[in-house]
């Protein structure tokens, strides 16, 4: 086993190798697949998306998740038991999209899952820092009978990080540019931003969640509508933001610290969307009222870290050239207008007009992952996270010969 590790740790860079990324995020909507060819390393990665596919949970696992993301309604035999069938849904994911596509899964080199967040708290007031993603990443390489890297966070947390935001790896290997100053945001559950200076190096590079992207805004909408997300943002666009309410919205003392930071439903949570619906309705607001507000919330939030003080721009000295969006949130017309309008000096694209699918980013940022694990490259950014040094990012779990 321990030649097999080896070999597979220094494997050639100029070998294709066709990878798995699977993520499932704090949105709880499903699991992404996307199938990636990929080649080379760091900057000189080649990545080509063969096929993307999102499966989602069924409302019995989504509302499980759910309970199970509350420190007042988890339990250890729920989460026991759901870190065993997530590793099943996530099989079956990986299987139904290399159908649908007419991939075979012989073919399939490698996975690399997130896993889903139940809880992240790298922290605490007392003991050291935590994270927890389930859907067990050996189990999934026994089902699918394929290598699996998974629990990315932990490493950098061990080493006194954040464990999160993973991306920026990706970001300044595909998306960094010598003459253009970027910020890659991205829109999921949670919004996160990576600097990139122009001509940027690995260590330059800066990274951190701002806040809530569609976290907030799908409670609201299941709440309201019984619809889980806000489509093309048509329900916030027949409200009107409540500016007091968003005011004491980003009183919120997240907004406020520095970076390095990360965050995710142990501060947005069912307490958090339920004080905000009682004090919307003790104003008198409509239900499109508090979605706006809540939309809003997003925006400004974005436009705080890039503009503020502790943001982008006093990083850039300048404004920042561009604006590459993914995640769902792209697809939300009053968050991408409110951006827009408030980064006048900056061109705001989707990362479609750039190549890659905005549903799919992140899965393929996993399957990236994974494969430079395998090449041993350590894929930790203490510039983004705080951590004492370049974590080893990943598990790898190999399946049952």
């Amino acid at each position: 086993m321990w030649q097999e590790i080896e070999r597979a740790r220094t494997q050639s860079f100029d070998v294709r190798r066709r990878i798995v990324g699977l993520m499932s995020g704090t949105s709880l909507d499903g699991v992404d697949v996307a199938v990636v060819d990929l080649r080379g390393s760091a900057r000189s990665l080649e990545v080509s998306v063969v096929a993307f596919d999102s499966i989602p949970y069924t409302r019995s696992m989504r509302e499980r998740i759910l309970k199970n993301s509350e420190p007042e309604s988890s339990s250890v035999s729920e989460l026991s038991a759901l870190q065993a069938e997530l590793a099943l849904v996530y099989a079956e994911a990986v299987k139904s999209t290399c159908s649908k596509h007419n991939i075979a899964l012989v073919d399939i080199d490698l996975v690399g899952s997130h896993g889903q967040t139940v809880y992240h708290d790298p922290n605490p007031e007392t003991g050291p820092g935590s994270t927890l993603q389930i859907g067990d990443p050996s189990m999934l390489a026994a089902h699918l009978g394929v290598a699996v890297v998974g629990d990315f966070r932990p490493a950098d947390i061990a080493l006194g990080g954040q464990g999160a935001p993973l991306v920026p790896y990706f970001d300044w290997a595909i998306f960094s540019s010598p003459d253009e100053n970027r910020i890659l945001l991205n829109l999921g559950g949670i919004a996160n931003i990576t600097i990139l200076p122009a001509g940027c190096r690995r260590d330059d590079v800066i990274a951190f969640d701002t806040g809530p992207a569609n976290v907030v805004i799908d409670a609201l909408m299941q709440r309201f509508s019984g619809k889980t997300f806000d489509k093309n943002g048509a329900f916030a666009s027949s409200g009107k933001a409540d500016h007091d309410l968003l005011q004491n919205l980003l009183d919120h003392p997240y907004f406020a610290l520095p970076a390095p930071k990360s965050t995710g439903r142990e501060l947005f949570n069912s307490n958090y969307i339920d004080r905000l619906v009682a004090d919307g309705y003790k104003k008198g607001l409509s239900d499109q009222d508090i979605v706006a507000t809540a939309t809003e919330l997003t925006v400004q939030s974005v436009l705080r870290s890039i503009n503020g003080p502790l943001g982008a721009i006093s990083d850039f000295q300048i404004a920042p050239d561009r604006i590459i969006v993914s995640g769902g949130g792209v697809h939300n017309k009053v968050l991408m207008s409110g951006l827009s309008e408030g980064l006048p000096g900056s061109k705001v694209d989707s990362i479609s007009q750039h190549g890659m699918d905005p549903d799919a980013k992140e899965a393929v940022c996993f399957a990236v992952l994974a494969y430079e694990a395998m090449n041993g490259v350590s894929t930790g950014m203490p510039s983004v996270t705080g951590a004492r040094g370049r974590a080893f990012l990943g598990k790898i779990c190999f399946p049952v010969k």
